[in-house]
């Protein structure tokens, strides 16, 4: 599981117009007077930057990534401020959670497994804000003969395993929002699909190429001529990819707050 810094920076505008704004008001209201925030799977802080306008400036982040580059990155972009933390993801039990008032994470829930957030879920008696977890559709215009097919069989390709045990893919947003539900947190969903028009068009070719690749890789076999179709149209054309967003407040989080 890794992803380039350029790849996170382009996609990084559609995340944030893409976010339900209600969802992230609550998680800031959540993350209390005082807050505490790990950012699982930080990348280079994008997840700091949508919340940043809205918390107290006293607020202080653990940014966590297994990647050393993308945290690099961060530092640079964040200058001071966050703790960075080197870390695997796939040991929960070692997640540095004392004194955290919020956990975070963006686009990460597709790509762990049940088991994955089962743990977390076991570990965690704070609130929980996971945004942009894919949910499986896509459209596009124009649109081509070959998208259901290329639909089919990226999301085929989302739930194999990216480093964390079986991808939950495109079924992250429920499954996730069930085994919290389970472990005793009230859940709360919203739509945050990407929006994609000509003005994006470089993020749009990539994205394709993108879903191309995984498409032909899980035994696609037009998908590269799909992609040359919309790298054709990227400058006229517009794609949707849709999002989820979840936020989890432990019964205990009421009981402390009421």
């Amino acid at each position: 599981m890794g992803f380039s810094s350029d790849w996170l920076a382009l996609r990084e505008p559609a995340d944030g117009a893409a976010r339900d704004a209600a969802l992230l008001a609550r998680a800031v209201e959540a993350a209390g007077t005082a807050p505490v925030i790990l950012d699982l799977g930080c990348g280079t802080g994008s997840t700091t930057r949508a919340m940043a306008d809205q918390l107290p400036k006293a607020t202080r982040w653990r940014l966590l990534d297994g990647d050393e580059a993308l945290l690099n990155r961060a530092r640079h972009e964040l200058v001071a401020g966050p703790d960075f933390i080197l870390q695997d993801l796939s040991d929960v039990g070692a997640l540095p959670l004392d004194d955290v008032t919020l956990v975070t994470a963006s686009a990460l829930l597709d790509l762990v497994s049940e088991d994955w957030v089962k743990s977390l879920a076991e570990r965690l008696d704070v609130p929980f804000y996971a945004a942009l977890s894919y949910d499986g559709a896509m459209e596009w215009a124009p649109q081509s003969p070959n998208d259901r097919d290329v639909e089919a069989f990226f999301n085929q390709h989302q739930r194999s395993d990216k480093g964390l045990g079986r991808a939950l893919g495109p079924d992250a947003g429920p499954k996730a929002a069930a085994i919290f539900e389970a472990a005793g947190f009230d859940v709360m969903l919203a739509q945050s699909p990407w929006e994609l028009g000509p003005d994006m068009a470089a993020l749009q070719s990539l994205l394709n190429d993108g879903i191309a690749a995984a498409a032909a890789e899980a035994g696609l076999p037009d998908a590269p001529k799909w992609a040359d179709i919309r790298r054709k149209t990227a400058d006229q054309g517009r794609t949707r990819v849709g999002h989820i967003d979840l936020l989890a407040l432990p019964h205990t989080w009421f009981q402390k707050t009421s």
